[in-house]
Order: C-alpha cells, then structure tokens, then sequence
C-alpha cells in the first residue's frame, strides 16, 4: 500500500529583520522601532523575539514615511493607520467598523485638506520661482551683452524688450 506524501505547508512570504527592512525603507532600524511603538505598525516576533516585518508592514511603513515627508504629523498618520479592525458577524477578514470608518473619513478629510494647502503652497512657490529665474535670465543677457562690447545703452533696451516678452 503506497502512502501519499503530504503537501508541503505553505510558506509564507519571506519576512525581514529591523535591519534588512530599514535598509529597504531607507531609514534607520530605530525608526522603526518608534513606530512600533507609536501603533503604526506591529511586526511579527520569531522564536528568539526578534522584529519580523511582513510585506504588510512595509507597505504600511511605507505610507506612513511618504505621509511624514509630505508634512502629516505622527498623530494624524497614527489615526490613519491605526483604526480598529472588527471580524464580520458570519467570519472572514476583519473590516474596520462603520465608527472606524467615520473616524478614517475625518482624519482623510483633514489631512487631504492640509495637502490641497500644500499642493497651493507649492504652486505659489513654483510661479514665484519661474519669474525669478525669467529675471535671472534677463539679468544673465544683460551682462553678457556688456562683457561682450555692447554699449549701455544698446543692452539696457534689449534688456527692456526681454522684460516685455516675459509675462
């Protein structure tokens, strides 16, 4: 009688130390202790009580550290990420509740209101940094139209004309 052998257990996706997975974020293991610690993200333990990050971990990582470069404060990002999750009355995957998900809306309000500021901020500093580089320009012409042998008054008009042509 032959016996068949059993399946292999599947194995799970490759987890990362502290180490490897702040390397792969590009930032310190100690920033990711901090946010361990903060609620954003609770990475797995092995036998000998090591930090192991799942992919899960690092996409959530990964949010969190694209939100902070954009501006959004530790609290709000920690509000965001770290909404309560309940299991459905017939089973399955844990979804956040309807309270959870007021909350979520909110934050998402507030925070996507902060950047539409941002994203304005930038958009005035972008215009005021192209009419500085047009004046730059025009300074630029300027000057090389005096070193190269160009009389004053021929290179302040053609100055004045460059300044007409730029709005």
């Amino acid at each position: 009688m032959s016996v068949m052998p059993e399946p292999a257990p599947s194995t799970p996706a490759k987890a990362l130390n502290v180490r490897d997975a702040a390397a792969q974020l590009d930032v310190t293991p100690r920033t990711l202790k901090y946010y361990e610690e903060l609620g954003i993200v609770v990475p797995a333990r092995s036998e000998g009580g090591y930090r192991l990050y799942e992919q899960a971990d690092l996409d959530k990582l990964s949010r969190a550290l694209r939100m902070r470069s954009l501006g959004f404060s530790l609290a709000a990002i920690t509000a965001m990420l770290q909404q309560p999750m309940e299991a459905p009355p017939g089973g399955g995957r844990p979804r956040m509740s309807d309270a959870s998900l007021k909350t979520l809306r909110g934050t998402l309000s507030e925070q996507l209101a902060a950047l539409d500021a941002r994203v304005a901020q930038v958009k005035r500093e972008l215009k005021d940094a192209a009419a500085m580089q047009a004046q730059l320009k025009r300074d630029l012409d300027y000057v090389e139209r005096r070193l190269a042998g160009e009389p004053v008054e021929a290179a302040l008009e053609g100055h004045r004309k460059a300044k007409k042509k730029t709005p």
